[in-house]
């Protein structure tokens, strides 16, 4: 029985800038430490390059970073 080839797909990601990775630090420890949220997902958003961050209990908390490191 012979397989067949896979084809994989690489998807290019963006890393965070020195500025973004400041904020998320900041960020992160009011969620977890002052306001006991969880979080359940920080990404790169390829077409803005901004961080995002989804946090609460219910997911209803949401963040994004600009590159700059605004928090908005």
């Amino acid at each position: 029985m012979r397989l067949k080839s896979v084809s994989v797909v690489k998807i290019k990601t963006g890393m965070p800038t020195t500025e973004q990775l400041q904020s998320l630090y900041r960020v992160s420890y009011q969620l977890t430490y002052t306001m006991l949220q969880p979080i359940h997902l920080i990404c790169i958003d390829n077409r803005t390059k901004n961080l995002y961050i989804l946090a609460g209990y219910e997911e209803e908390l949401e963040f994004q970073i600009k590159p700059n490191g605004e928090v908005i």
